[in-house]
């Protein structure tokens, strides 16, 4: 993953290049900031079905590819998985890391992905989630909050505070399980 210092938002060496399906191991920092992504984005409660979810919280069943689903609810929206990606995100994150499924290793990867090409990768490996990649994420998840704690799309927000108690919660059971 990510050599060197970026600038928040700035892409990393390998968010920019391609990679294979693994390019970004998953370390137990790691797993709980996806953790925390679906716990804001609304599909942690469902376990390995929020990898099937779509906007509004229904269902698809192919997990061969995004499902590119309109969803009409409060908002329209075609987002899907565990990360909520919307169509064009997941073609750019599964063409650059060569994906070729929807399955939860593809989607995790994806999501790393997004987080690096943020900037924020190595900074949430060393740091941990602080307010500051929270407000840079809040640009790739309507559910993080900016550093004025509200969505950059006016959408409903997780607080900062319950990101990071979820965050080092996770963070600490999955040490522990170590």
């Amino acid at each position: 993953p990510s050599q060197g210092r970026q600038q928040p938002g700035e892409a990393s060496p390998t968010a920019t290049q391609p990679a294979n399906s693994d390019a970004y191991p998953i370390t137990p920092r790691r797993r709980a900031l996806l953790n925390t992504i679906r716990f804001a984005e609304g599909t942690w409660k469902q376990g390995q079905e929020g990898y099937r979810t779509l906007y509004g919280g229904g269902r698809f069943k192919s997990l061969a590819r995004h499902p590119e689903v309109v969803v009409v609810k409060r908002y329209t929206s075609a987002a899907a998985g565990a990360y909520q990606f919307l169509p064009g995100t997941w073609r750019e994150a599964a063409t650059k890391l060569e994906l070729d499924s929807f399955d939860p290793r593809s989607q995790d990867q994806a999501a790393l992905y997004l987080v690096d090409r943020r900037g924020m990768l190595d900074h949430i490996d060393q740091q941990g989630l602080t307010r500051e990649a929270m407000a840079v994420l809040a640009k790739e998840w309507a559910s993080f909050p900016n550093l004025a704690g509200r969505s950059a799309y006016g959408q409903p927000v997780k607080q900062a505070e319950d990101l990071q108690r979820f965050f080092s919660s996770n963070l600490q059971q999955l040490s522990d399980q170590a």
